[in-house]
């Protein structure tokens, strides 16, 4: 058994962010069905209350919580107010991208790297402190613990050449067929090598909106079929940009003399991510748009949200830690 396997069964509930989350927490700690939900919601999209409802309402399809019912899964009422929750969050999304239907300049403008790079991966590789390292990390295990399982969900939505090519890449991030090799299990080396708690979901409490919303925003697009090509998007983004921002977080980490379990979580993405990057575009986008074009401004949507949720996650954490300030919403 491995460390991730011995971590999954602590998620417990959070607390609530607002009425929102207030409301879905207070249902999840009874048995179903749910009362007292809003019939409407009329929030920030983007906001800690409506992403941290989200956010409990979709680990329902992963591991769940402690404590609380799998019955609560396809709760009628609770999936009729995650739909009013998912409607604000994809009406922003849509409001706050180009859009469009040009993929190829969508996908070419990933491929390029500026000189004068300034995002977190370049801060971390040229004035990281571990304090800053610590907190990147804490903060992206509420997605890397459960890495590849939202991508999971479109296989069945998938045909052909597109469906076959993403098992591939699947099969990768899942290690091969190995467990120890799961790219979820590095990232567990990786918080152990970090002194920091492996738990499954350990750092929710501490993840502000901006990072709920990247990992909301795969499980929205992989639990609806109607948004398969934007999940396909959000994959291909994800593996085009992760390559050489693992460069940079590797070197970061050989800076800093971090535990060598850091080191390879990062070296492990940068040859197999730009594999997979050809793969994702030529063989998955590619099939998928010849059977099916008209996805082709959803894929663009995938691309472009995707693009615009890291940016204001990237924002977030520049902004509080160029002021020496914690990027948590608790400090570790």
């Amino acid at each position: 058994m491995t460390s991730l396997d011995r971590a999954v069964d602590s998620a417990v509930l959070p607390a609530p962010r607002g009425p929102l989350s207030a409301a879905v927490l207070d249902a999840l700690r009874g048995a179903p069905p749910a009362v007292g939900l809003p019939a409407g919601v009329t929030a920030d999209p983007y906001g800690e209350d409506l992403q941290l409802a989200l956010h409990v309402c979709y680990e329902l399809h992963y591991q769940g919580f402690a404590g609380v019912s799998d019955e609560w899964e396809w709760d009628p009422e609770l999936l009729r107010f995650r739909a009013a929750l998912e409607r604000v969050f994809l009406d922003a999304l849509r409001a706050d991208v180009p859009g469009g239907s040009d993929l190829t300049g969508v996908l070419d403008e990933l491929l390029v790297e500026p000189v004068d790079g300034t995002g977190v991966s370049h801060f971390l590789r040229d004035r990281g402190e571990w304090w800053h390292v610590r907190e990147y990390f804490a903060l992206r295990s509420i997605y890397h613990l459960k890495e590849a399982d939202p991508h999971a969900w479109v296989i069945p939505r998938l045909r052909g050449k597109a469906k076959a090519a993403l098992v591939a890449v699947e099969f990768d991030e899942f290690g091969g067929g190995r467990g120890d090799r799961m790219h979820s299990q590095l990232f567990a080396n990786l918080l152990d090598g970090a002194d920091l708690d492996h738990g499954y979901l350990h750092y929710l409490e501490h993840a502000p909106a901006v990072m709920l919303a990247t990992v909301n925003l795969m499980s929205l697009c992989g639990l609806h079929r109607s948004l398969r090509g934007a999940l396909v998007g959000h994959f291909a983004a994800a593996e085009i940009s992760t390559a050489p921002s693992a460069a940079r977080m590797a070197k970061a980490l050989e800076r800093l003399d971090a535990h060598p379990d850091c080191v390879e979580f990062f070296t492990e993405h940068i040859e197999a991510d730009a594999v997979h990057e050809q793969v994702m575009r030529l063989d998955v986008i590619g099939d998928l748009l010849d059977r099916e074009p008209e996805l082709t401004a959803s894929v663009v949507f995938g691309v472009q949200a995707t693009e615009l949720l890291e940016a204001r996650l990237g924002e977030h954490l520049l902004g509080a830690w160029e002021k020496g300030q914690t990027a948590l919403r608790l400090p570790l």
